[in-house]
């Protein structure tokens, strides 16, 4: 779903398919099949927007296979739906049983995380519908909290800072720019937005330092700059909250560099992309585009949003503002985001969700209604306030053993549940967290983010009697909360595009 800022701008509206979990590619198919085009006939509508989960398989099936990355594009297209986000954060085995810690691994010390979500990256450039210059992915906020040394801040900040160079390049190669976005989340290294600004901007200035803003700078004086960023670091150490870096690999090459660069960009070429329209609004062969005259008016505004050609880290890795993980850690979205506003950390994307709230977790009853959502699928972090600061355990149960988490104060736990559908009492939302945070986004003079998500996985790991029994009320579900979303929306100002 697309909207229309007062600003002139478009924002988009989308779902995120993670709520029905495919492993490989034939399971995304029938997703899109099953659920994702039901959801946009309940809501009438010719085109919706989801936002794609890609499990490592599947992401290696289309991304080793052009034509079944051309068959996915071809679907989307057939069945009305467009993506211009993907969730990367769950690695795989989102619908296992039991998911709990395993959807922190691999995490930013591993290789495969950014190999997968380099991947990502450049079949979400071959996904964009042919009028949208940016897609934008979310991603684990560096690790699950323990075993989150120095060294494996280091690690993940070298990670991370390579990744900005690939998302460089690829622009460079299709005109299609990407950003990722860490997503805080109670109980990771990065728990809060808050806990993201110190990492995102040291490594915005290490960036800056280390790869300069001229982009027809010669590869060996990037590997000598490189080189440098990674003796700094060796010297300076790191802190615990993983804002250290030591650079790039100093062992690779320049001219390894650049021929692996040329081998992304032949693979992106053969995964469709190069008969694409050109942001600039030509056809890859140089011809005037056909797209419609409102068409290239909405293209061409989107080319004035993109990134600039200076480069640093900051115009790649920012945040995805998760609005249950932001309540469940008691932020104030206001003073949240206009924390990152200062700091100049970009919000790439935002996921619309809702936590669960017990208002007096020392009653009896309410105990056993928050026991009812005690589940063993998901973790359920929770936490409260005290005098001493956020207290909180990693998951439901443990709060609910008693003796543990205080309970003189309300709860939050990081259980989504349904926007439009909140807990009977004695339990409630905190969508007004997500309304507050939705107006400082999108319902100033211009939007902070274009690319917003509703994020309601855990419809079937409600209570028995709130679940939904078949695809068909599912479906219901999901079209009534994108309704909501899209009324927050046009409430703010945004006119809902056809």
């Amino acid at each position: 779903m697309r909207f229309r800022h007062p600003d002139g701008s478009t924002v988009h509206l989308a779902y995120c398919t993670n709520v029905h979990p495919a492993e490989t590619l034939d399971g995304v198919l029938a997703q899109l099949r099953d659920h994702c085009e039901p959801v946009r006939k309940r809501l009438g509508r010719d085109r919706l927007g989801i936002g794609l989960w890609l499990a490592r398989a599947a992401a290696h099936a289309l991304g080793t296979d052009p034509a079944a990355l051309r068959g996915l594009r071809a679907e989307l297209d057939r069945r009305g739906l467009e993506v211009v986000t993907l969730n990367g954060f769950p690695y795989d085995g989102f619908g296992a049983e039991e998911v709990k810690y395993r959807v922190y691994k691999p995490d930013w010390t591993d290789p495969e995380r950014l190999a997968h979500t380099t991947e990502l990256a450049r079949l979400l450039v071959a996904l964009l519908p042919d009028d949208v210059t940016e897609g934008s992915i979310s991603t684990l906020p560096l690790a699950w909290r323990t075993s989150f040394d120095e060294t494996a801040a280091r690690t993940a900040h070298r990670a991370l800072a390579t990744l900005a160079e690939r998302l460089d390049a690829l622009e460079d190669l299709t005109g299609k720019s990407v950003r990722v976005g860490l997503e805080p989340e109670p109980g990771c290294t990065v728990e809060t937005t808050a806990d993201a600004i110190r990492p995102l901007t040291r490594l915005t200035g290490e960036s800056a330092a280390s790869d300069g803003t001229a982009s027809d700078r010669t590869a060996t004086n990037r590997l000598a700059s490189d080189r440098r960023t990674g003796d700094r670091a060796a010297s300076d150490g790191t802190a615990s909250d993983g804002t250290a870096s030591d650079g790039t690999a100093s062992d690779r090459t320049a001219t390894n560099r650049l021929a692996s660069d040329r081998r992304r960009g032949d693979r992106v070429a053969s995964d469709g992309t190069s008969d694409r329209t050109a942001s600039d609004g030509t056809a890859s062969d140089g011809t005037a585009s056909d797209r419609t005259a409102s068409d290239r008016t909405a293209g061409d505004r989107m080319v004035s949003d993109r990134i600039p050609r200076t480069r640093t880290a900051a115009n790649r890795i920012g945040v995805c503002v998760d609005t249950c993980h932001l309540a469940t850690s008691f932020e104030d979205p206001v003073t949240a985001l206009d924390a990152l506003a200062a700091a100049r950390v970009t919000v790439t994307k935002a996921q619309l969700s809702a936590a669960l709230h017990a208002e007096h977790p020392h009653l009896p009853e309410v105990r056993d209604a928050l026991a009812a959502f005690a589940e063993p699928r998901f973790l359920h972090q929770t936490r409260t306030r005290t005098a001493a600061g956020l207290r909180g355990t990693d998951d439901l149960p443990e709060a609910l053993a008693g003796g543990v988490l205080p309970d003189g104060a309300p709860w939050r736990s990081h259980f989504h549940v349904p926007l439009h559908a909140p807990p009977a009492p004695p339990l409630t939302s905190t969508l007004p967290v997500l309304q507050d945070a939705l107006a400082r986004l999108v319902g100033g003079p211009e939007p902070r983010t274009r690319h917003l998500e509703v994020e309601t996985y855990t419809w079937q790991a409600l209570p028995a009697e709130l679940r939904p029994r078949n695809r068909t009320q599912l479906a219901d579900g999901i079209a009534a909360e994108l309704a909501l979303a899209r009324d927050l929306l046009t409430d703010l100002g945004l006119k809902e595009l056809p």
